[in-house]
């Protein structure tokens, strides 16, 4: 069974608005011998108003294409587009305000300041820029996520879904273009992934936040509008409005053809070595 032909996924509509785009992406490290390539010519379109997974295998690429459309890392070649803006011809300091005020960021380990309040971790973004908050939209936020009455705690006060929840409202308050979201659920319990989960599924539905998430959890991923599936650096695949079912048999395919390509080589290099030898 090939995994090119085990698709399900809606063609977008035509209308539909670009929030961030990769064009012909590569990520190389390393040369010769040891070269990895991370990318390999992604092309991909993240549509505004849509919740997307970024699914794969470990080393296929999904952290690698979230960090360089996140203008976190530098691609080896290609574009990347965030809302039209052609991230690689910008200067470190237009960087610092493109990060800052149009893409926003929910990590694994939370990444807030111990010393602060949520509060205050919340509206931080907004402080490194100089920038006022929102009132309306910042109580919206809070109502959102639910944790008004914990507002003046510390993050070693909260658990880690309430943290977790503190860092998604963090990245919404700036109103960001698109927001980018690596395994936000990955150090939570199933009820606690279950509550940023819906905050994430609400932010889009309610608010038109553009969400793109890179998570291995099928269970995440069926929350999302469309999941994307990397293997060996490329696209491979995509699913439109998936279930959990529907994802879990992807990604079973996707590994074990990658798994066949794998010994494939490897018998290959095999009588390449064996014949250098002869």
């Amino acid at each position: 069974m090939s995994f090119r032909s085990a698709t399900s996924s809606t063609p977008e509509p035509a209308a539909a608005t670009i929030a961030a785009s990769a064009i012909g992406l590569t990520k190389v490290y390393g040369s010769g011998a040891s070269e990895v390539r991370a990318l390999d010519g992604v092309t991909l379109d993240l549509h505004a108003g849509e919740f997307t997974a970024i699914m794969g295998p470990s080393g296929s690429g999904k952290s690698t294409l979230m960090h360089c459309l996140a203008a976190l890392d530098t691609p080896t070649s290609g574009q990347v587009l965030v809302g039209g803006t052609d991230v690689g011809r910008l200067n470190d300091n237009d960087l610092t305000v493109l990060r800052r005020t149009r893409i926003g960021f929910v990590f694994q380990a939370f990444n807030l300041i111990p010393t602060l309040t949520a509060e205050e971790n919340i509206l931080l973004p907004l402080s490194l820029a100089g920038s006022t908050p929102d009132q309306q939209w910042f109580d919206t936020v809070i109502e959102t996520i639910g944790l008004r009455s914990r507002l003046g705690h510390r993050p070693s006060e909260m658990s880690g879904g309430q943290q977790q929840r503190v860092a998604c409202a963090r990245a919404l308050v700036s109103k960001p273009s698109i927001i980018f979201a690596d395994e936000p659920t990955g150090n939570l319990d199933s009820v606690s992934g279950a509550e940023v989960l819906a905050f994430l599924r609400r932010s889009v539905d309610e608010f038109g936040q553009t969400i793109v998430m890179v998570t291995h959890d099928a269970v995440a991923a069926s929350h999302c509008d469309r999941v994307v599936f990397l293997a060996d650096g490329a696209v491979v695949d995509e699913l439109s409005h998936p279930s959990r079912e529907e994802i879990l048999e992807h990604i079973t395919v996707l590994q074990a053809e990658v798994t066949a390509r794998a010994a494939q080589r490897h018998s290959a290099d095999g009588v390449l070595d064996a014949g250098s030898g002869a």
